[in-house]
Order: C-alpha cells, then sequence, then structure tokens
C-alpha cells in the first residue's frame, strides 16, 4: 500500500482530491507525552481517489493539504471531527470550512449517542472494520501493511456512510440541524481557548474569592507553560496541587515544600520560583480586584422532579423522530428548564430543538402536559 512521502506525489494526490464535491479526512495522531497532537499520518479519500501521506516525511510541506482544508468548494467529513479539526487548526492556523461530522449527523440520523466509526460502518454498509491497529505506534516507520489498510479504511468506508447520512438529511428535511452544530465545530474558540480561561477545566473545589485568585492565576500560568514545552498540563502540575495551592497559598519555597501534592525537591526549582511569584502576584490584590465566586445556582423547590419527568419527555420525543436524545437537550438543559422554564437560556430553547422538544418542555414545566405509562408506552398528554 502506497504511502505519499514527496512533495510532487503529495501535490499530484491534492489536485485530484480538489476535483471532487467532498472528501473524507482522519488523522492518526499521539499524544500521550505532549500538549499538542503529534500529528503521524493523514488519510483522504474521494470517489475514486485515495490518499495516504506521511507528515513526519522530511520532503513534505503540508501547505497544499491546509490548501485543500481551506478549499469552501470542498465539503471536508470527519467522524468525531474535533481532534482532527484541532490538529489542522494548530498545524495550519485554519479551521477546515465546510465540514460535515458524521458522527453528529449519526446522532440527528437517529442511530444513538455518540456512535463509533466501526459501529455505524456495520450499520450502513455491513462491513465489520478490524479495529486492532486503532492504539499502535504510529511514530514508527516503517508503518505495517496491516497499520495502513486499517488508516485507510477509516476514510474510504466513509464515502459511503457521508453519503447515506447527506441523503437521509436531506429527506427529512434536517440538513439544518445539522448546520448549528457545525457552527460549534467550527469556530476558532473551540480550538484556541485563551489560558486565562483554563480554572474553567477545574472542578470548583475554593470557597473563597482569595482562593478562586490563586486558582485562576496558577491554571493560567500552568497553561502556558504546558503550551510552551509543548507537554501534558498534567507533567507541569497535577490537578490536585493546583488546588491545594489555591487553598493553601504558599508563600514560599518552604511553605510550597509542605504540600503533599508537591514531588519533593520540586519547590527548589525555576519552575516552581515562576510558580510563587504568580501566588504572592494574587496574594496582593485588593479586596475590590478579587473575583467572585460564580453563583451556586440554587434549584426551586420542585424542580428536581420536574427534572425527571423532562428526561421522560425527552425520551419519548427523540424516540418519535428518530434522534439521540443528547442532541435535542443536554442534562444542564434538563436542569435548567426545569427551573426556570420558558426563561431558560438554553439550546433546547432555541432554534429547531425548541420546535421539536423545548415548547413541550415549558408546557411540561407549566403543567399544561403531563406523562404517563399507557399499554407499556409511555404517553404525552394534555391536562387542559
Amino acid at each position: 500500500m502506497h504511502v505519499i512521502t514527496t512533495q510532487q506525489e503529495l501535490e499530484t494526490a491534492i489536485a485530484a482530491l480538489a476535483k471532487s464535491a467532498f472528501v473524507t479526512v482522519d488523522t492518526e495522531f499521539i499524544r500521550e507525552t505532549t500538549f499538542w497532537p503529534e500529528l503521524c499520518l493523514i488519510q483522504m479519500a474521494a470517489p475514486g481517489v485515495t490518499a495516504l501521506i506521511d507528515p513526519l516525511s522530511p520532503d513534505i510541506d503540508l501547505k497544499p493539504f491546509f490548501e485543500l482544508m481551506a478549499d469552501s468548494a470542498v465539503e471536508k467529513v470527519f467522524h468525531a471531527a474535533r481532534q482532527d479539526i484541532e490538529i489542522i487548526f494548530h498545524l495550519g492556523d485554519l479551521i477546515p470550512h465546510p465540514v460535515f461530522d458524521t458522527q453528529v449527523a449519526a446522532m440527528v440520523c437517529g442511530f444513538g449517542d455518540s456512535v463509533s466509526y466501526d459501529q455505524l460502518v456495520q450499520k450502513v454498509t455491513g462491513t465489520h472494520l478490524d479495529k486492532s491497529s486503532r492504539f499502535t505506534d504510529w511514530r514508527s516507520r516503517p508503518l505495517t501493511e496491516k497499520q495502513l489498510s486499517y488508516a485507510l479504511a477509516d476514510v474510504t468506508h466513509l464515502i459511503d456512510v457521508y453519503q447515506h447520512l447527506k441523503g437521509q438529511l436531506e429527506r427529512d428535511n434536517r440538513s439544518h440541524w445539522l448546520n448549528e452544530e457545525m457552527e460549534v465545530l467550527t469556530s476558532r474558540e473551540t480550538y484556541d481557548p485563551h489560558p486565562d480561561d483554563a480554572w474553567k477545566r477545574l472542578k470548583m473545589r475554593v470557597r473563597k474569592p482569595i482562593e478562586l485568585a490563586v486558582l485562576q492565576g496558577v491554571a493560567a500560568w500552568r497553561e502556558r507553560e504546558a503550551r510552551e514545552r509543548n507537554v501534558p498540563r498534567g507533567r507541569v502540575l497535577k490537578d490536585d496541587a493546583v488546588y491545594e495551592i489555591a487553598q493553601q497559598q504558599p508563600r514560599d519555597t518552604n511553605a510550597l515544600g509542605r504540600l503533599r501534592t508537591v514531588p519533593k525537591g520540586w519547590e527548589r526549582s525555576s519552575t516552581a520560583a515562576a510558580l510563587l511569584e504568580i501566588v504572592n502576584k494574587a496574594l496582593q490584590l485588593s479586596k475590590e480586584e478579587l473575583p467572585r465566586l460564580p453563583k451556586q445556582q440554587h434549584a426551586p423547590e420542585g424542580s428536581n422532579a420536574a427534572a425527571e419527568l423532562l428526561k421522560v419527555l425527552l425520551r419519548q420525543i427523540a424516540e418519535k423522530e428518530g434522534v439521540a436524545a443528547k442532541v435535542l437537550a443536554s442534562s444542564d438543559d434538563i436542569d435548567r428548564i426545569a427551573a426556570q422554564g420558558d426563561k431558560a437560556d438554553v439550546p433546547a430553547m432555541h432554534g429547531w430543538r425548541r420546535e421539536v422538544f423545548g415548547n413541550d418542555a415549558a408546557r411540561l414545566v407549566r403543567g399544561e402536559l403531563g406523562v404517563k405509562f399507557e399499554q407499556r408506552k409511555v404517553v404525552v398528554f394534555e391536562t387542559k
């Protein structure tokens, strides 16, 4: 099986792929020891054309590939696209457009929540894929025929899956349902979060504004360190250490060394010195400068029961419409609708989701709809 390792071969393959209205795309990468994924192989296909590209080849410049990813005349088809797009964004400083994610499309078409690629291929084409090469070392060279066959299957069968799902979406008049999801998937903010927002990834284990100030500073510092050194966040500082530092607020190396989550001796390193500078800077903030703790939402009485009823309604509507429940509403959507009804500013209460689920959800909270179990089925009924 041929792998493209030269610039001429790459340009020829990209030119052939660019003639198609769509291309299927997948990548193989390693990221266990790095912050940014290390791209090891690119697979692409279109009707009658396939390409396996070795980005580790010293004779390849991926510029033609990135140009194709930016070509608005060619739809880029991925399955579970987020990590692939993250790689393209990091290496090429662009977001592919337009994008069709078959995992999201499958949920809209009733294939269940987060259906895997091999399950989807089996349901659409009847083909059973060999996934035994999934966790092999994609950096090793030469790649084996088994690895290459596995990798190519991830884009060749995707052609049939894409055409099937696209056709079903058009027949059901649901293409616009997918478009809203693709807008989030193709937003630069999705892949380039600001380091100052890194604290939002952490669970809130702080109870005081000063603790939050330290947490924010340390999390932002760790994020920048991890990016610059290209190592996982935990290699810089474990989450538990971030929490303990926020709560104990060590001002010097002795205090830092007494923390049980900090490796012995690390407090004397230059990295630790930079961390202590961040902590002391946060401790110098005036009371007016301290961040406010996020307000905890206290659910109104009865909202827990309402949420349980809403979940039943959600399942009933999802089954009726032939769509995955999580596409219509998230658990957060359900909780906020239960507490706030029509006033809940959540995706389930906007656009097509409101038409399909949100309006009935609000009516259920107002007591205008009810749910009951009748002849082994959940039935929704008018109460007035």
